[in-house]
């Protein structure tokens, strides 16, 4: 009897409720890995900022004659470069700006090797021709030549409004409209490397150990042989 009543209560105790097992770890969604903008190498070396933010270029710092010859450099790469029917424009302004201000041009090439002549005396041909190949170099960046016809086409336009002998007052201006999509990209490329740098820390640690090696530099105005005007 007694047993038959421990076997009863026995049977009258809690039961075991099954659990239920965890959820399992939710999925993370890795974004693809940023990548440069317009093509771009993923190692290039762009031009630095200065401590005021302004980009340091083979724009900085250089004379008014200087800025109107390194206009015309970026009127030529334009030229040579904008090929087909839309850019027409480009290349019959390019030579009407080469008779129009043939005397101004003139001048100020006369100009340019006095202010070489000055800083660099017995080697100034050598360095004027150095800095101008980086100027050529500058404007002809394979990922933003695009851009570039596209400010040549309204440049074409302006250029054209100017009086011949007054394409000095025009310089400086005309030389920001060229370079302006150089400095975009050079801040999209920074923003890349920030995006990447964020991107490497968070899904792909050490992922990108060997973008290190083989940076491809663009000019600025750090790495050029220094012309007279440049301080």
């Amino acid at each position: 009897m007694a047993g038959s009543l421990v076997a009863v209560l026995s049977g009258c105790g809690p039961k075991k409720v099954a659990v239920a097992p965890p959820p399992p770890p939710p999925v993370v969604v890795i974004p693809p890995r940023p990548m440069p903008p317009l093509g771009a190498s993923p190692n290039m070396v762009v031009p630095a900022l200065a401590v005021d933010g302004s980009r340091r270029t083979v724009n900085t710092g250089i004379s008014s004659a200087q800025a109107l010859w390194n206009l015309r450099s970026a009127y030529n790469v334009a030229a040579l470069n904008c090929i087909g029917p839309q850019y027409e424009p480009i290349l019959s302004g390019y030579k009407d700006f080469l008779k129009k201000h043939g005397k101004t041009l003139t001048s100020t090439n006369k100009a340019l090797d006095k202010e070489f002549k000055t800083r660099f005396g017995a080697k100034s041909v050598r360095e004027r021709e150095a800095y101008q190949t980086q100027v050529y170099n500058y404007f002809a960046l394979p990922p933003v030549v695009p851009a570039l016809c596209n400010a040549a086409m309204g440049l074409a336009v302006e250029l054209q409004a100017v009086p011949a002998g007054q394409l000095d007052g025009f310089a400086m201006t005309g030389l920001a409209k060229a370079e302006a999509p150089f400095k975009e990209f050079f801040n999209s490329y920074d923003q890349y490397r920030a995006d990447l740098a964020a991107w490497e820390a968070r899904y792909g640690a050490g992922a990108a150990a060997s973008a290190g090696s083989g940076a491809t530099p663009v000019a600025s105005a750090g790495n050029l042989a220094q012309p007279a005007y440049a301080r």
